[in-house]
């Protein structure tokens, strides 16, 4: 007869230990999408040539600015989605908006987008219908005496879609 008692006492305390369940009250759904299809230049590389004759005492930002011819092309669904222009690269240590040259520390290539500095490696929300104006511009560190020479800077501009 102990051992029934004992038993009875432990019961209550179990069913304190089982948490109460009631019947579902969240839903949980939606529907999965393809992102829209876009191309930039119809996949071809975007070409900025400033040419052979760049004075070395005239890069300050404003001379040999040059727009940056570009095409994006999405399908039809891409009204649907936000969509973002970003310019992706290594950025100068003097120029937030500027492409780092490869041959040389005191020069970049520094983009615009209508006008205002794209900042590299930073989302552009942008309207395919409506395209930003883009430029780009040899600059150079304040204080540095650029001396002659080839240059090239690589970045990559890549749409993105949420």
């Amino acid at each position: 007869m102990s051992r029934y008692w004992v038993i009875m006492l432990f019961l209550p305390g179990i069913n304190a230990l089982v948490p109460a369940r009631s019947a579902d009250n969240m839903n949980f759904h939606g529907t999965l999408i393809s992102p829209p299809s876009c191309t930039i230049n119809d996949e071809s590389k975007i070409d900025v040539n400033f040419g052979e004759r760049i004075g070395i005492n005239k890069v300050n930002g404003v001379n040999y600015r040059q727009t940056v011819d570009y095409r994006i092309r999405c399908d039809a669904s891409a009204g649907k989605w936000d969509i973002s222009l970003w310019l992706k690269g290594t950025r100068t240590s003097f120029d937030e908006a500027a492409v780092q040259t490869q041959e040389r520390a005191d020069l970049g290539i520094r983009l615009y987008q209508n006008g205002q500095p794209f900042i590299l490696n930073k989302a552009l929300p942008i309207d395919p219908k409506n395209l930003p104006v883009l430029e780009a511009v040899p600059v150079k560190a304040p204080g540095s005496a650029l001396t002659e020479g080839a240059f090239e800077a690589l970045a990559m501009l890549e749409v993105v879609y949420q």
